[in-house]
């Protein structure tokens, strides 16, 4: 339980600048439907190890419950494991918290239940996460080359820019609606500079997959869950259904 609490406050303080983002651009929709699809979560895996857990662990998932996704234990030994790990250690990083806060500024936030955690009223954890790995682009005002569009001056580079390739922002200035006398600054879209090696559709879907396993680890019975869910609502329907006429039956000669 303290590793727990101390993951996530180590994730609170790493993305406070995001908490602020909820009155910046709204958050795009994150395909649910990648969450049931086991290619998807599949594919997400790959990227999540290739890509993420070089700086960011999950350390409270263990490479084993991958078999829940439809893995066994040679392919993940086979295309998931990189450092001589055992299929049943945790999805631990090397990086030491000294190193990381040296190198970052911050020691990166476990990403066990970043997708839980990052909810807010822009939409869920997945929408969040699903929009901020789509808006980096180049800002060579910060010491990482990089910013994001619904995290500013965000401390992390962007990871997947080899698959996106680079986008600058542009803004234009607008005369303020409430104010005549003043101009806001206004974000109009982005320009691509640099093409990558996914077009922007097949990136788009990269990163829906990636967000569809952040999410499965985050609650990996989830699907189980919400299957369970309906057979409990259809059990209390029809349970209420008899009590009602238990009930009616029970008092109708009482007057």
């Amino acid at each position: 339980m303290k590793r727990i609490i101390v993951s996530l406050l180590a994730a609170l303080s790493f993305c406070t600048g995001a908490l602020a983002s909820e009155a910046g651009p709204a958050w795009d929709k994150f395909p649910k439907d990648r969450i049931t699809d086991m290619a998807a979560l599949q594919n997400g895996a790959k990227l999540f190890v290739n890509y993420c857990l070089n700086c960011h662990a999950a350390a409270f998932m263990r490479y084993n419950r991958l078999r829940d996704i439809g893995l066994n234990d040679e392919q993940i030994k086979k295309n998931l494991l990189f450092a001589g790990e055992k299929v049943g250690e945790l999805m631990n990083v090397s990086l030491s918290a000294k190193d990381a806060k040296e190198w970052f500024g911050a020691q990166p936030p476990d990403l066990t239940v970043i997708a839980r955690s990052r909810a807010g009223s822009n939409g869920s954890g997945a929408d969040y996460l699903y929009t901020y790995m789509r808006t980096f682009y180049r800002d060579e005002s910060t010491p990482t080359g990089w910013n994001n569009l619904v995290f500013p001056a965000v401390g992390m580079p962007h990871v997947l820019w080899e698959l996106q390739g680079e986008q600058r922002a542009v803004y234009a200035n607008e005369k303020d609606p409430h104010d005549a006398a003043k101009t806001v600054h206004v974000f109009k879209g982005f320009e691509q500079t640099k093409a990558g090696t996914l077009n922007k559709a097949d990136y788009d879907l990269a990163v829906a997959d990636l967000v569809a396993y952040l999410q499965w680890m985050g609650e990996p019975n989830q699907t189980q869950r919400a299957r369970l869910g309906v057979w409990v609502l259809l059990f209390l329907a029809v349970f209420t259904l008899i009590a009602w006429r238990l009930n009616a039956s029970y008092w109708k000669d009482v007057k």
